[in-house]
């Protein structure tokens, strides 16, 4: 018996080497496209097209200097800070305006509910190019083009039906019980949303959040439609121009070195906030 007992010790121990092992080589092919940018960035251009290896044969920061200093009148920092200009905004609208309108939909009754959830989601089969020359038009006469009112307007509005249908389904899967409990201890309807449903929505906004601030961050044809000023650039158009603005080689060591850089603020966001994003992901709420 003792015998059995440890040849299904060892079985279960190698069992749990290879899955291991073969986490960890899965896992390096996912992250080699980033080792090999940041290894890119150290290299030369020649190098670049003459080595598949991530690791430079010297570390040098000098496409980090010049990329930061990007050859015009503004430097990076410029281009990063609109893009926060645009990012922040979007996803703090984006958070309470979605928010609101789940809790609505989720939690009261009134006329044409089903009928107007129905075309809020049915939007989620419009494809955004169907979109594009029509507000283009409407920004035009309202004058905001060249500004970022285009880019952050529409989260105000809660157009965001993904984070709408997410949110909506977090909240059906939470008791009413709770609802009708804070009820009787005197809370009217915004407080039983702020006090007892947002801390258990928390892991459900927290990937709204999360998700918003990823695309907005990646986000390139929406500001090449809205904005023509150098000086609001954000990142995206910013890396664009630079490739443009190259005469004869492309610096795509300085390129990718600013590349890295704008996608530091998503990779630092998404590992602090990673505990809740799989929670969000796999909880979907209390279970009734």
């Amino acid at each position: 018996m003792e015998n059995v007992f440890k040849n299904h010790k060892v079985r279960n121990n190698i069992n749990s080497a290879i899955r291991y092992i073969l986490l960890t080589l899965v896992g390096f092919l996912m992250l080699y496209p980033i080792l090999w940018l940041v290894g890119a960035s150290f290299k030369t251009n020649a190098e670049i097209f003459t080595s598949i290896g991530f690791i430079p044969k010297s570390f040098d920061f000098t496409a980090y200097i010049k990329g930061w200093e990007t050859g015009t009148e503004f430097t990076f920092a410029t281009y990063f800070a609109n893009t926060f200009k645009i990012v922040i905004p979007k996803v703090l609208f984006t958070a309470v305006s979605c928010t609101l309108t789940a809790y609505a939909f989720a939690r009261f009754e009134f006329p044409a509910k089903k009928l107007l959830f129905g075309i809020l989601i049915s939007t989620l089969f419009l494809p955004a190019v169907v979109t594009r020359i029509p507000l283009y038009l409407l920004w035009k006469q309202f004058g905001f083009l060249d500004s970022y009112v285009p880019l952050v307007a529409n989260t105000v509005f809660a157009q965001e039906p993904f984070f709408v249908f997410m949110l909506v389904q977090f909240l059906r899967s939470i008791p009413r019980d709770f609802d009708e409990a804070a009820t009787i201890d005197g809370c009217n309807s915004l407080q039983i949303l702020t006090k007892i449903l947002l801390p258990i929505l928390r892991p459900a906004i927290v990937n709204v959040c999360l998700f918003q601030f990823i695309w907005s961050m990646n986000d390139f044809l929406g500001p090449l439609i809205y904005i023509s000023s150098v000086e609001k650039y954000p990142v995206a158009i910013a890396l664009k121009m630079a490739m443009d603005a190259s005469a004869g080689v492309t610096p795509w060591n300085q390129i990718i070195a600013m590349s890295l850089i704008g996608l530091l603020p998503s990779i630092i966001l998404f590992f602090a906030a990673s505990k809740q994003f799989v929670d969000g992901m796999s909880a979907g709420g209390i279970k009734g």
